[in-house]
């Protein structure tokens, strides 16, 4: 076994002895092309990784908006059925519950081709379409329901 002194004299005589053209394993450093290349692979992964998030998000918008608005929509549908009297057309918002959600409704008497039943039931009967939309109407649901003209109290 060699002493410890002699062995640390041994290792510091090599560095001593090594020139201006010989350098130690890893003390060379990165070259420009080595660096152009990291940065490039580095710039597409992040583009690709700020892409699926933006996807991401507006498809988390689009997926709100397609749960909550035929619930909204079945809500006001509620609120005319009951009602003694339904105006031709309206329209509102849904309050500082729902901030963005707009509806607008129309109605028109029905119009049933067919068959002699159905034409009888045509006078008594209007059909009301309701709109929901969310985001200055770049969202829009809509329905439509027949609904009575004067329903039995």
């Amino acid at each position: 076994m060699m002493p410890i002194s002699l062995w640390n004299r041994r290792i510091f005589s090599c560095l001593l002895r090594l020139g201006p053209q010989q350098t130690l394993p890893g003390d060379g450093g990165f070259t420009l092309l080595e660096v152009m290349i990291a940065i490039s692979l580095l710039a597409i992964s992040l583009t690709t990784l700020f892409g699926s998030q933006s996807q991401s998000v507006s498809l988390g918008l689009v997926s709100k908006f397609n749960t909550q608005a035929p619930l909204l929509a079945q809500l006001k549908l509620a609120e005319f059925a009951i009602s003694a009297d339904l105006p031709s057309s309206d329209s509102g918002d849904f309050g500082d519950d729902f901030p963005g959600f707009q509806w607008k409704m129309e109605t028109h008497d029905a119009i049933l081709e067919g068959s002699k039943i159905l034409s009888e039931l045509e006078d008594r009967l209007q059909v009301l379409t309701l709109t929901v939309s969310w985001g200055n109407d770049h969202y829009s649901y809509q329905l439509q329901s027949y609904l009575l003209k004067n329903p039995v109290p």
